[in-house]
């Protein structure tokens, strides 16, 4: 279903939302000169408790004090009395992987949609107490309700955002307007690739007309052979590895998330994004609470610390990611609040399209093609990427050719 009908049939949870109030009208408290959050709640409750909160989160996502950003880590800290455990993953699988093979135990995790309605099927999950919670009732009602979590009972929304293509300029002669770009045998070992089956599918799905969101293993093999297509152009398959490729100019072209699309730009000046013409995947990551956590009430007092207005505002202001809080957007500078990359217009929304949970035995299938993809002749096609490479030099030369050969022509 298409993002704008999905949000012109949204209907806010009354119920839920009915029971929540904003917080109470209290003097608020200053926790540094950058924060000050709100009065009325009892953010220092479990401070005798000798608490440390494992919190899991994507590779560069969230304000902590490198780079001269406000450390928000430190702040709740301070305000509650809990230590924080941080650590980072590199994708939503990673994620799912780690929790489901019982290697650690964590209490906040940042999961993206389709993850959280799996994650939900399969009771891994606890419901949240929104009576420990109350600036959920900040949340935009577009960002609210969404079929992975109907309710908001396991969820609340943290960042959304677009993918797109991330190019060079001074390697890309023109701004590309397609996916098929990373096909372009022109820029082989100039392409990176995601490294997740779920993005990369999602990529490939979009350039030939297909659904996003596979119903049938057969769907997914017709997409996936298009991803072996692509394998010998590729340069790497990377997940927080592209910002070091993309700003030190190894690379040409990549897909990634809008909201690190702005971090990498500000890192160098040579990079550009475009939302490609075929379509994108719009998402919503959000904040939730596995069923095992040790410390679940201190998990709902960071999430509703992670909505304060002061709070998200340095952190979406620091990551350039979209908040779903309509106060901060507006609390943002000009520059940011009226990005294109990270608030697009509706001729990008209308085409995006929102990842569901699959059904297991076309999570079985992509997982399996994925990987089988990823390790398909690993060794025999070098002579692919040297044809490539060959036809690539070629086509340069030409063009190097053509061009001085109309300079010689405009001369005489």
């Amino acid at each position: 279903m298409h993002l704008l009908k999905r949000m012109a049939a949204l209907v806010p949870a009354l119920g839920l939302c009915a029971v929540l109030c904003l917080p109470a009208a209290a003097e608020d408290i200053t926790v540094n000169e950058d924060i000050t959050v709100s009065g009325g709640y009892d953010w220092a409750r479990l401070a005798d408790e000798d608490i440390t909160l494992n919190v899991y989160n994507w590779g560069q996502y969230i304000s902590d004090g490198s780079d001269d950003s406000v450390n928000i880590l430190a702040a709740f800290e301070e305000l509650t009395g809990i230590r924080v455990n941080y650590t980072t993953y590199d994708s939503n699988e990673s994620l799912y992987a780690k929790l489901k093979n019982g290697g650690a135990t964590y209490d906040v995790i940042i999961p993206s949609d389709y993850m959280v309605g799996r994650m939900i099927e399969e009771g891994m999950l606890a419901r949240l107490d929104f009576a420990n919670i109350p600036n959920f009732s900040l949340m935009g009602q577009d960002y609210l309700g969404w079929g992975f979590d109907p309710d908001n009972t396991y969820s609340v929304p943290y960042t959304w955002g677009t993918t797109g293509l991330v190019y060079n300029t001074t390697m890309v002669e023109e701004p590309p307007t397609s996916w098929s770009a990373l096909w372009d045998v022109q820029y082989a070992n100039n392409v990176l690739m995601f490294n997740n089956s779920r993005d990369a599918y999602g990529i490939a799905a979009a350039l030939l007309g297909k659904p996003l969101n596979p119903a049938t293993p057969e769907e997914v093999a017709e997409v996936m052979r298009k991803l072996t297509e692509q394998k010998p152009i590729v340069q790497a398959y990377v997940m927080d590895e592209i910002f070091d490729k993309m700003a030190g100019g190894e690379a040409a072209l990549a897909p990634y998330y809008a909201g690190d699309a702005l971090t990498m730009i500000a890192d160098n000046p040579d990079l550009a994004f475009v939302h490609p013409e075929e379509g994108v995947n719009f998402f919503v990551d959000s904040m939730c609470v596995p069923a095992d956590a040790p410390h679940k009430e201190a998990a709902e007092i960071f999430i509703n610390y992670m909505c304060e207005p002061d709070v998200a505002y340095n952190n979406i202001d620091y990551i350039g990611y979209s908040t779903p809080i309509p106060a901060v957007r507006e609390m943002l500078d000009d520059e940011m609040k009226n990005s294109l990359i990270a608030y697009p217009g509706l001729e990008v929304m209308e085409k995006a399209q929102v990842f569901v949970t699959l059904p297991d035995d076309v999570n079985a299938a992509m997982d399996a093609q994925w990987s089988e993809m990823k390790s398909y002749d690993e060794n025999g096609n070098g002579w692919l990427v040297v044809v490539f490479l060959l036809i690539a030099i070629a086509l340069s030369g030409f063009n190097i050719w053509r061009k001085l050969r109309k300079k010689m022509r405009d001369n005489y």
